[in-house]
């Protein structure tokens, strides 16, 4: 028997079959080449993960929240009520955290007055924040940095003993309450307005008698006249 040799079945391709398969590939070609420019290309650079990791997840806290972290707070302008509702819900925070750690308080502020006098908040402003200093059980650090007038003189006085202190160039003064402007008022308001200023400033000695230990005689006589005032150079015994 003769042997016959196997082979496969080759198929022919036409010439139009020929030619779409060149294109095909020419096309598959372009197509990757295009792919590889525009991978390389800046204009359409992926952003790396270094942003993402750096981007804060929530806005970054303002400074009285960072000084609050530490505990510190800063009393810097008059005792208007928006102040004294800040400084009250601090002093409440931070014994709520931590009872058994001291607070700081920085006070360079001209009291219920502006600096020129003008009377901008009730004298009660100071005395919610001396009672809720004097509320809460954390030990009380004041320090006096600029100005303290008045109801603000007060609060750095607040502080607990040996724990209150003044920079070298700061003053603290005290003045008498100040009536508001009255406008146009009736006789008998004129009179209850008057009185109330006048057991507000009772009040106002018997704190400071309680925090300074002077009488209250003394007081009275430094209270004659605004301009005695206290500087850090001649005050050792806070």
């Amino acid at each position: 028997m003769q042997a016959v040799a196997w082979y496969p079945a080759i198929k022919t391709l036409s010439r139009r079959e020929q030619v779409r398969g060149c294109r095909k590939q020419r096309c598959a070609h372009v197509h990757a080449t295009v792919n590889i420019r525009a991978s390389n290309s800046p204009a359409s650079a992926n952003p790396g993960t270094s942003y993402n990791e750096h981007k804060p997840k929530t806005p970054p806290p303002d400074l009285p929240s960072l000084l609050l972290d530490s505990r510190i707070i800063y009393i810097g302008m008059p005792l208007v009520p928006a102040v004294t509702e800040l400084i009250v819900s601090e002093l409440l925070y931070l014994q709520y955290t931590d009872q058994s750690k001291p607070c700081y308080i920085y006070i360079n502020s001209t009291g219920c007055t502006r600096a020129d006098g003008e009377v901008v908040g009730f004298e009660t402003e100071a005395t919610a924040i001396y009672d809720t200093m004097k509320y809460i059980g954390n030990e009380i650090y004041t320090v006096g940095t600029g100005v303290a007038v008045g109801q603000a003189c007060m609060l750095l006085s607040a502080g607990n003993k040996g724990k209150r202190f003044m920079t070298p160039h700061a003053t603290a003064m005290l003045h008498q309450p100040k009536v508001p402007s009255t406008g146009e008022r009736q006789a008998t308001e004129l009179n209850i307005k008057w009185r109330e200023t006048l057991a507000q400033k009772k009040e106002l000695l018997n704190i400071l008698s309680q925090t300074t230990g002077h009488g209250i005689a003394k007081l009275e006589k430094v209270w004659l006249f605004d301009r005695n005032f206290l500087s850090a150079s001649n005050d050792k015994n806070a």
